[in-house]
């Protein structure tokens, strides 16, 4: 496998980044200003700014951020990309804000840091934030989702024992169940978040009950891989690169991935609490339009992706082999039993806004499952809840900021891998309550 770059190759940042900040007219970046080095993946990346970046793209006075400096924490996976290289193109130097990305070790230990105010937001699991918002899964606090950082990506490992005794994808992990009944053990990230919704809703649309037929476990994501290689578990849900890992020690293969189970679903936020957008509303706009540009820069070009994978892939973020994430980033598929393809639903971290927009809709889902698995006794008002979770004022200032097209609803449907229609402006109770397999 290829190595990282090597410290003493510094590397400039993508033609496209000076696209995002300078325009086709830009002058030669030999004459243009620049700030200190940055040290990333490795290299000493020298980010560039001209001046009119560093006055801020924002408007003067009122406008300005209140709070220059945010600490934005993350776990590390492919999807904390945008926030890791909005500081790394020096996107948010130009919104007037410092963004400094700080490296976690769990979802429990994102959940307190956003509600103690150690970190003043997150790339954060989506159903983590609603879990909050209500109580479960942990202290209650209101909160606020800023946007969407990605669409798909994740993925269903099982282990290479599986594979041995014939198990390939969902139905014949079914069948294998039947004929070796005994206790089985999936891991998932957080069980509010998106890592166990998707695991919960590929097995019951197997045909396993995920509950009573099978046993789920709570792992960090950098810690999966481990786990499965001591056999303390049958599969994993999680995100990437650690699908690709398990591929590539020989310890489990890609039964399905998230874009199988629903195309373009909502996976990771932007997040903090309701209290920091009412103390900070303008740093909070700050935040999203950098992270949209960072986004629209990742989107924009394969070899914005590669950029974006050297980056990452060094010890301070996801700390793993860089084209173990760019395989996949750019839809290079191989499930490790023999079948490669190229998926064009791949992580998607920007489609001209498509996939940063906060739909109520995409929260309405997350609470129909965990109304749906027990975690919330009673059904909630759905549509109250992701009408004050979700921060579409916010959004759409940075949007405006960004230069970023607005979708033309704030809802949106889905056809789910079991023939289910999400469409909430129907009815979410009756969805919620209408699976054949549920708490």
């Amino acid at each position: 496998m290829p190595s990282r770059p090597s410290p003493d190759k510094p590397r400039r940042p993508a033609l496209a980044a000076d696209a995002v900040r300078h325009g086709a007219d830009a002058p030669p970046a030999s004459q243009r200003r620049r700030r200190a080095p940055t040290t990333v993946a490795g290299t000493s990346m020298m980010t560039l700014v001209d001046p009119a970046v560093r006055a801020g793209a924002w408007a003067a006075g009122s406008d300005a951020p209140e709070k220059p400096e945010v600490r934005i924490g993350f776990i590390p996976l492919t999807d904390c990309a945008s926030v890791v290289m909005a500081a790394a193109l020096g996107l948010d130097r130009k919104h007037g804000i410092r963004i400094t990305p700080t490296r976690e070790a769990s979802w429990a230990g994102v959940r307190d840091k956003l509600v103690n105010g150690e970190l003043d937001a997150a790339h954060v699991l989506y159903g983590l934030v609603y879990g909050v918002q209500l109580g479960i899964g942990g202290p209650r606090k209101d909160m606020a989702v800023l946007m969407n950082l990605n669409h798909n990506g994740q993925a269903i490992s099982l282990s290479a024992k599986l594979a041995h005794k014939g198990v390939r994808d969902g139905a014949s992990l079914r069948a294998y169940m039947m004929r070796e009944p005994r206790q089985y053990t999936f891991a998932q990230t957080f069980p509010t978040g998106t890592h166990a919704m998707w695991l919960y809703y590929w097995l019951a649309a197997n045909g396993i009950d995920p509950l009573r037929e099978a046993r789920a476990i709570t792992v960090p994501p950098p810690q999966m891989v481990a786990t499965m290689r001591v056999g303390h578990m049958d599969g994993f849900c999680a995100g990437e690169p650690w699908h690709a890992r398990a591929i590539a020690d020989r310890i489990g293969f890609t039964a399905e991935t998230t874009q199988g189970i629903w195309r373009d679903h909502p996976e990771k936020t932007l997040a903090t609490t309701a209290e920091f957008v009412q103390k900070y509303p303008n740093t909070a706009r700050a935040m999203v339009a950098a992270v949209l540009e960072a986004s629209r820069f990742i989107d924009a070009s394969a070899s914005n992706r590669r950029r974006t994978a050297e980056t990452i892939a060094a010890p301070s973020y996801v700390d793993t082999d860089m084209d173990l994430i760019l395989d996949r980033m750019l839809g290079r598929y191989a499930n490790g039993l023999g079948r490669t393809w190229d998926d064009a639903h791949a992580m998607q971290f920007h489609r001209d806004g498509e996939a940063n927009y906060p739909y109520l809709s995409d929260g309405m889902w997350f609470l129909t499952q965990h109304k749906r698995w027990g975690l919330l006794k009673e059904h909630p008002d759905y549509l109250a809840v992701a009408r004050k979770v979700n921060r579409i004022d916010v959004y759409r200032q940075a949007a405006a900021a960004a230069q970023v097209p607005l979708p033309a609803s704030d809802f949106r449907t889905a056809k789910l891998m079991d023939g289910v229609v999400w469409d909430a402006s129907r009815d979410p109770k009756a969805y919620a309550d209408g699976f054949a397999i549920q708490a």
